[in-house]
């Protein structure tokens, strides 16, 4: 294990429901040992009120969510990803941003 928590960012294209269910989860079950990220290609603008009402009902945090756009984890200034997960077949079928560090990449 690292000596620092690991940095996950989920990726799905609109960054509305899956890719923010996703870092919830592991926001809290993975507390201390990741931090979640959550981001898309093609941002919708808002998350799904839906997406945080059933983290809310399984009892995961709902706080500070967003739809943001992938670019923001892409620059110099971002936190250096571990793990990249994308989370639905168009997110995994786009021409993603180059990542420093070289993350681990999965579908």
């Amino acid at each position: 294990m690292a000596d620092r928590p690991y940095n996950v960012l989920f990726l799905c294209t609109g960054n509305t429901a899956r890719s923010v269910l996703a870092e919830g989860i592991l926001r809290k079950g993975g507390a201390g040992r990741f931090n979640a990220f959550s981001a898309g290609s093609q941002l919708k603008g808002t998350v799904n009120p839906f997406a945080l009402k059933v983290l809310d009902s399984l009892g995961y945090p709902t706080d500070g969510f967003r739809s943001k756009s992938w670019d923001e984890f892409a620059g110099p200034d971002a936190p250096v990803m571990d793990f990249i997960f994308t989370v639905c077949d168009s997110a995994a079928g786009e021409a993603c941003p180059v990542w420093l560090g070289h993350p681990a990449t999965a579908h």
